[in-house]
């Protein structure tokens, strides 16, 4: 660290000056602008970039020696994640009709990235989303609603059995990976560029705060889709009345602590998130009693409804972690 005394010129004024080696990495000349961001905690950002947009970066994939569609779809994805915002697919020769439709997988699952030009050889991707037009609040709202759809559907799956309403609970899982990636890259972008985080109005603290809660709501969306392919093994007549009644009872404490966390979050409620906290054990106890009671079922339907009892736990005990993060989150400020 260098220091450097500030001077006051002008009566008023407080100057400081820039290390040399610094503004001639930068090519700084006289009467050049420079921007200035004050951070939240207290520092100040000396920036060349004048723009406040992201920095255009670009990828390119040479998929010649690569036979594995998974593998580049992977790739792919890290590097949306990554915040590129050109990625081009090229190949020695012609692309095989399996990367064609990994790039249109791809297109499909992330929100932004579009074909702008495509040959036999090269496949030309761009976003074309500008990060601060979809603020990270929606995207929270919209994950919420989803995961929590998908389990009051996977409990009518258990009741009913219904085939058609479990695959669409299934793919419904799929909405909520795109938007936590979506959550995840502009994470990744504003990190990378402090002028975005000032002009979305978001401390980089919250950013990375906002993420940790979007991947939670997305691993809670994980157990929801495992609830439902067990509940598709088992039928309602083989639970009975009482067994089905305590996992609706068990259902209902965990979407409680779901709606609570979330409700918390974005009323910045300190307290209400501890007392959200304290509710789990209730949940870990009723779903404890569907374990304990399923030994008396048949394998076929005990192990299943274990699992059913696992999940709705689990998404409990992530939604505590939610509040646990609110508390983080706010515990500076307000104590």
């Amino acid at each position: 660290m260098e220091i450097r005394k500030v001077q006051i010129t002008g009566g008023s004024s407080f100057v400081i000056t820039l290390p040399k080696e610094w503004a001639e990495k930068q090519q700084v000349k006289k009467n050049d602008p420079l921007g200035l961001v004050a951070q939240p905690d207290g520092t100040l950002l000396v920036t060349t970039d004048l723009s406040e947009t992201p920095a255009q970066r670009a990828k390119t994939f040479d998929v010649t020696a690569i036979d594995d569609p998974t593998f580049l779809f992977r790739l792919l994805i890290g590097s949306y994640i990554a915040g590129y915002t050109s990625i081009s697919i090229t190949s020695k020769n012609r692309l095989p009709a399996s990367i064609r439709m990994v790039v249109r997988d791809f297109t499909q699952m992330t929100i932004g990235p579009e074909v702008v030009e495509e040959t036999d050889t090269s496949i030309l991707l761009k976003d074309l989303l500008n990060p601060a037009e979809m603020p990270f609040e929606n995207t929270i709202k919209r994950m919420y609603v989803i995961v929590k759809n998908m389990y009051m559907d996977a409990l009518t799956v258990l009741e009913t059995g219904n085939a058609g309403l479990a695959n669409d609970v299934i793919a419904r899982d799929n909405d909520v990976d795109r938007l936590h990636w979506l959550v995840a890259r502009q994470t990744n972008i504003i990190l990378k560029n402090a002028s975005l985080a000032r002009k979305m109005g978001m401390a980089p603290s919250v950013v990375v705060n906002t993420y940790i809660i979007s991947r939670i709501i997305e691993r809670i969306g994980d157990h929801a889709v495992r609830y439902v392919e067990q509940a598709g093994k088992i039928r309602k007549d083989d639970l009975g009345p009482e067994r089905l009644e305590a996992v609706r009872k068990a259902a209902a404490q965990s979407r409680a602590i779901f709606d609570r966390s979330i409700v918390s979050y974005f009323k910045a409620d300190i307290k209400e998130s501890h007392a959200n906290i304290e509710q789990v054990e209730v949940l870990e106890r009723l779903c404890q009693d569907i374990t304990s009671h399923s030994t008396a079922l048949d394998p076929e339907v005990a192990v299943p409804l274990r699992y059913i009892a696992e999940s709705i736990r689990r998404a409990g005990e992530y939604a505590g972690d939610i509040s646990e993060n609110v508390i983080n989150m706010l515990v500076e400020d307000r104590i």
